[in-house]
């Protein structure tokens, strides 16, 4: 075997088990690594509000057509766009989109 060959398996597994953080210290990565941790924990939370808002708009569309009205409600949804354009600016437009589409279920 040669030495080549050893270290191929060595460098696999480093890449696996840490990422390139693309820092050019030891310290910078270790900032970046957290950084990094702390995204993938906001990530899951986020994930888990976008699946808890959309039970809720399951609930209120439920209660809608069984009270004899639309599915959607479109004035209501023009509020949520403009609520999120003025929080982060045109791309929460299309972030409130794709939040609204989730939660429209099949149309």
């Amino acid at each position: 075997m040669s030495a080549k060959t050893a270290t191929q398996p060595a460098r696999a597994q480093a890449a696996t088990a840490r990422p390139d953080t693309g820092a050019r210290t030891a310290e910078a990565a270790g900032v970046i690594n957290d950084a990094r941790e702390r995204i993938d924990d906001l990530d899951g939370r986020i994930i888990g509000l976008v699946q808890e808002r959309m039970a809720v708009s399951a609930v209120i569309q439920r209660e809608r057509i069984a009270s004899g009205g639309r599915r959607v409600n479109l004035s209501r949804e023009m509020e949520i766009l403009g609520h999120y354009r003025d929080q982060l600016g045109k791309p929460g437009t299309a972030l409130a989109m794709t939040l609204l589409e989730l939660c429209r279920g099949r149309v």
